[in-house]
């Protein structure tokens, strides 16, 4: 098991990517810290990665507010003694031109998307500076690397994790922390059932490999990047996107 005796977080943790990195972590015999701010569906998810043999709490946190995303690493600490990983992979979409972009969206926008990330390396790097390692997965985008129409908060956003991730890797790589961001393409979760058919065709016609992502491709290149298999990786932006941003 590639996580065997290591301790993660991962933000966002009940749906979609989140959930299934969760799960996965899991298998990989990880103790693993589900946050998120819908505490049913925490329970659950922790309740499956029990189910499959794993050890798993939840933290109900809001990533936007700073005392919630503190008694995060707290809770952490407390309950398995340290903390060797964070996914910080909360997010939140939303669509609009600029113009058309009310600064109450702009603002709420950012505040989970990329202040969200801020503040999850901003707490979990004091404790990883504890052990003398950590690795630290930033959850970016396609859109922090090239431009859509009608997603200027969202990119802008995306782009700040790309560029802080390289940052804050040179920063801590002397400390023994390596801090990375997986960038996914479009990838088959609850943010996109509210599109139709025919828009889901179209997102599905922009990779060239012809179809949307699943959860679980993500997942498994965010383990690598967790994982000592990459130990000479830090300050990388890993493209997971079927093609999308090569053509």
């Amino acid at each position: 098991m590639r996580l065997n005796g290591k301790v993660a977080i991962i933000t966002g943790g009940t749906f979609g990517i989140g959930e299934s990195t969760a799960l996965l972590f899991g298998r990989e015999g990880a103790k693993v810290v589900v946050a998120g701010r819908n505490m049913e569906k925490g329970e659950y998810v922790v309740s499956q990665i029990k189910e499959q043999g794993g050890d798993a709490i939840f933290v109900k946190t809001d990533v936007a507010k700073e005392d919630d995303v503190q008694n995060l690493i707290s809770v952490t600490e407390d309950t398995f003694g340290k903390l060797d990983i964070l996914f910080a992979n909360a997010g939140v979409g939303a669509m609009g031109d600029i113009h058309e972009t009310s600064l109450e969206d702009w603002n709420t926008l950012l505040s989970v998307d990329l202040t969200g990330v801020f503040l999850c390396s901003k707490f979990a790097i004091p404790a990883m500076m504890k052990n003398g390692s950590g690795s630290i997965i930033n959850c970016a985008s396609i859109l922090g690397h090239v431009g859509q129409p009608s997603v200027s908060a969202y990119a802008a956003a995306k782009g700040g994790v790309v560029n802080m991730t390289r940052s804050a890797a040179v920063t801590y790589a002397n400390r023994g922390i390596r801090i990375n961001a997986v960038c996914p393409g479009y990838i088959d979760t609850p943010m996109l059932d509210q599109l139709d058919s025919d828009a889901k065709r179209h997102l599905e016609s922009l990779h060239p490999i012809g179809r949307l992502g699943r959860p679980e491709e993500i997942a498994n290149a965010v383990l690598f990047l967790a994982s000592d298999e990459s130990s000479f990786v830090t300050g990388a932006n890993l493209l997971v996107d079927g093609g999308y941003t090569a053509q």
